[in-house]
């Protein structure tokens, strides 16, 4: 995604790149927020009778688990499919702007990376709130759509190849930093399942 909607990119497609990056973003959260509704509201049906200590236990042993899951090498489980790039020769940028950036904020359409995403939409879930659910993958999705504006520099060649490098450089310290991130949460549910 970092090496197709960049400034460079949406240049030699004739696109606007604040527009392509806005709808992407709008996309990207308004997707989560809405899966995060529904997740929530699924919830409130099935498990608001639960005590709120049992759902945050259910949410630590699932942290738990993300984490195994992390720090195992090779892919978290989930889809392998990617969003069509060929998308981008055939529409403007605003459609394929809002359509990747929906199904990137969604989280579970395309190639999950770590299993946080996992987590969120349990979180979500757990919350047994329509309110809450959709804050938790709004978030979510705010975070997935505001990642492509690492590569707002990127105007020439050289400058989306160094990009790369150092997003390839990142890419263990980004995981040990979701992992610490993992825990954190866990921690947090511990602490409020016991209160």
């Amino acid at each position: 995604m970092l090496a197709s909607i960049t400034p460079l990119g949406e240049r030699g497609r004739h696109n606007r790149y604040p527009l392509t990056m806005a709808v992407f973003v709008l996309g990207s959260v308004g997707a989560a927020t809405l899966g995060g509704l529904a997740l929530g509201a699924i919830g409130s049906l099935m498990l608001s009778a639960l005590p709120t200590g049992l759902r945050l236990g259910a949410l630590a042993a699932a942290v738990l688990l993300a984490i195994g899951l992390d720090l195992l090498p090779g892919p978290v489980p989930g889809p392998r499919r990617q969003v069509n790039e060929q998308w981008l020769d055939r529409y403007r940028g605003w459609v394929y702007g809002v359509g990747f950036g929906a199904q990137l904020g969604i989280g579970a359409t395309t190639i999950v990376t770590s299993a946080a995403t996992y987590v969120a939409m349990l979180a979500a879930v757990l919350s047994a709130s329509p309110g809450a659910g959709a804050l938790i993958l709004g978030v979510y999705g705010a975070v997935r759509g505001l990642t492509p504006l690492l590569a707002v520099r990127s105007r020439t060649t050289p400058q989306l190849m160094a990009l790369h490098a150092a997003l390839a450089r990142a890419a263990a310290p980004v995981a040990r930093a979701g992992v610490i991130a993992l825990v954190a949460v866990l921690l947090a549910a511990v602490v409020g399942a016991t209160a």
